[in-house]
């Protein structure tokens, strides 16, 4: 395993060391975990997280956010502590020293767009696991481990039982701390992963606040196709459905070529299911999603799995046999039937309510969980996005409102609020949309299933406020979950 120094490690992430050069033996790790010898990044400390590393035996500390009497106790104990502008490259250079170092020789994936990021990398990893790689993945039900700006995928690389032969890893089209963009996110994380792939999902407005025009979510996406290494032979896996994502092949290095997925393109999907190369791959009734979205996650996914040479017998079984993560279009009962969906944006809510539009056989019935502590502008947007979604069904398909702050269930860090409530609420009305509206998750939960007959859709949207909804539903004597 190769070592550096902390004086080295200083440079590599434009920072300062105060105090001595020394040897880091260990991992990239949180001060929790750390063991003697490790490398602790974290985005802020005071003298007791100084105190607390140098009683453990921490090579170094890699903080943005200095307090109090950090560098005081630093030099006072001559511990190595470096401070950077950017924690983000410390975390980089974290990924990039783990990949080095325990999966070199691994095949390497990376996803990264608006919508459909956690669906489409977890979906790779089926493939690859199908196809008998030992595979890492960042991607889980919540999404908890996809930001890549602490160091949890490099201590999870380092800790990895086992050879890794291949690695899906999920990066944030956007990212930030304390309302700053980090500039380049995708690019940077892309480039210390060093993928042989990279995928494109789609470009659409979300992160409102650090970024405010789609032209600077399209520079942040568009980064990790520019970071796709032009010394080896690559892929960029991008859709062809959407414009601005199609305009990247122009981003494509030297040695970057293109596969297109979506209508007219390498891997699309017709009435019959989806077809490579104007051949039948997978039958329609075998696909685990039947919605337009999702069946765009499939074909990304299947596209990636091509280009790395995986066989398509082992491709189509590992995807008729797929099981989704949570909260993407899951179905939780039959009567009334119940999806659950994690749409957070505005694009992923008015997909997610066309298609449940579709399986509609009654009335649907949309439960909204307002986004809590994410501010005003992503909150208008999405209530514009919901009365325009409902606005496109209205004419095949009756529906009610019921919205939520969710209070009972958010931590917060989650919390809705007044101004956050009165944008959504206001937007609503002047769209002449009728709703109500209930402070707990569980009672909005209640109203709709007391309004929903057996053909009924009772659809539920949104994230973070919403995330606790299929536990609460047990908590309802209507509720009868699926067996």
């Amino acid at each position: 395993m190769e070592h550096v120094t902390t004086a080295y490690l200083a440079e590599k992430v434009n920072g300062k060391l105060i105090g001595p050069d020394r040897e880091i033996s260990g991992i990239f790790n949180f001060l929790h975990d750390a063991k003697e010898g490790d490398a602790v990044i974290r985005h802020r400390i005071d003298e007791k997280g100084i105190e607390i590393a140098a009683s453990k035996g921490v090579s170094c500390l890699v903080t943005q956010n200095p307090h109090e009497k950090a560098i005081e106790t630093a030099k006072k104990l001559e511990f190595p502590l470096i401070v950077t502008e950017r924690i983000e490259l410390a975390n980089a250079f974290a990924i990039h020293w783990a990949v080095e170092n325990f999966a070199n020789d691994s095949l390497r994936v990376t996803v990264t767009g608006t919508n459909g990021k956690s669906t489409t990398t977890h979906m790779i990893y089926s493939i690859l696991k199908e196809a008998g790689y030992n595979t890492y993945t960042n991607t889980d039900s919540k999404s908890e481990f996809n930001t890549l700006i602490d160091p949890i995928v490099s201590k999870q690389i380092a800790e990895f039982p086992g050879k890794i032969e291949a690695m899906a890893v999920e990066v944030s089209e956007v990212q930030g701390w304390l309302g700053k963009l980090m500039k380049n996110h995708a690019g940077l994380m892309t480039a210390a992963v060093n993928p042989s792939v990279v995928v494109i999902t789609n470009v659409t407005l979300d992160h409102i606040g650090l970024v405010n025009s789609i032209e600077e979510t399209f520079n942040e996406v568009s980064g990790s196709v520019k970071a796709l290494h032009n010394g080896n032979h690559t892929f960029a896996v991008l859709n062809h459905d959407d414009p601005r994502v199609r305009k990247m092949e122009a981003f494509k290095g030297k040695n970057t070529a293109v596969i297109f997925y979506g209508a007219d393109a390498d891997v699309e999907f017709k009435n019959e299911g989806i077809f490579y190369r104007k051949k039948l791959l997978i039958k329609g009734e075998d696909l685990p999603f039947k919605s337009q979205h999702f069946i765009q996650n499939i074909m990304a996914a299947i596209s990636a799995a091509i280009t790395l040479g995986i066989d398509l017998n082992i491709i189509k079984k590992a995807v008729s046999n797929y099981r989704p993560l949570k909260r993407r279009f899951n179905i939780l009962s039959r009567e009334p039937l119940i999806i659950d969906d994690f749409a957070h944006n505005p694009n992923g809510i008015v997909s997610t309510i066309k298609s449940a539009a579709k399986l509609c056989e009654g009335t649907l019935h949309v439960v909204s969980a307002i986004r809590g502590s994410r501010g005003n502008s992503i909150n208008r947007l999405n209530a514009e996005a919901i009365a325009d979604g409902l606005e496109n069904i209205s004419k095949d398909v009756d529906f009610t409102l019921t919205l939520t702050t969710s209070s009972d269930v958010v931590d917060h860090l989650n919390t809705v609020v007044d101004s956050e409530k009165a944008v959504f609420t206001d937007t609503l009305k002047d769209k002449g949309l009728n709703y109500t509206l209930h402070e707990t998750l569980q009672s909005a939960l209640e109203e709709a299933l007391n309004a929903a007959a057996k053909n009924d859709t009772v659809l539920l949207v949104g994230a973070q406020g919403m995330d606790p909804a299929s536990e609460v539903l047990t908590k309802i004597d209507k509720f009868k979950p699926l067996e």
